[in-house]
């Protein structure tokens, strides 16, 4: 019996994706059931219950994925338990997204996830620094980052076009000024005072 039944992610989703396809929403539900599931043996998330787990996390995610414009391809920097990465990729197929997450348990998590999902998303399982420098991507997105300074400066030689960044507006004044780019247009996230998405773009 999964915790939320597609018809009640539908309903918590209705603020960040209205109308999502059945398809999507069976896959979210695979991936609530295993975020669940993984949680309970190791801390994947601080967020627990599943209703808050689709909001914050899939609502958010795929809220920020209709914002994204054309890219072709997409990192997720630091992406944990795959957030906004993964959501992104299930409903932009279009995109070819890369995770960057170094911890191995949630590596591990990530893999499974992928491969549960029917997913052909890419996973580069050290630091992100690591890459070599001519790996790089149309857009890089960051979640939930402890030291925005450094994850930023750490993301922007990978960023061809757009830098996206999920965070609070006190989040927001650790962005540095980035030379060569645009200044960050902000978002208001669905359902949050504080919340919101920015977008830096490659001038």
């Amino acid at each position: 019996m999964p915790s939320l039944t597609t018809a009640e992610i539908k309903q918590l989703l209705a603020p960040f994706l209205p109308n999502p396809e059945e398809i999507l929403l069976e896959k979210l539900s695979l991936y609530l059931e295993l975020l669940l599931k993984w949680n309970a043996r190791t801390n994947l998330t601080a967020i627990r219950t599943p209703e808050e787990i689709v909001t914050r996390h899939f609502g958010e995610s795929l809220f920020t994925a209709t914002l994204l414009g054309t890219p072709k391809t997409l990192l997720d920097y630091g992406t944990g338990a795959g957030f906004p990465g993964l959501p992104i990729a299930l409903l932009r197929p279009d995109i070819a997204v890369t995770l960057g997450e170094s911890q191995n348990k949630k590596v591990s998590f990530l893999r499974e996830a992928v491969r549960t999902l029917g997913l052909k998303t890419e996973i580069w399982a050290k630091r992100v620094e690591d890459m070599p420098p001519t790996q790089r991507f149309d857009t890089v997105t960051l979640r939930a980052v402890d030291q925005m300074k450094p994850a930023i400066l750490g993301a922007e030689p990978r960023a061809t076009r757009n830098l996206v960044v999920l965070t609070s507006y006190s989040g927001a004044q650790e962005i540095p000024l980035l030379e060569g780019f645009s200044q960050p247009v902000s978002t208001a996230m669905p359902q949050s005072e504080d919340r919101i998405v920015l977008q830096l773009t490659r001038l």
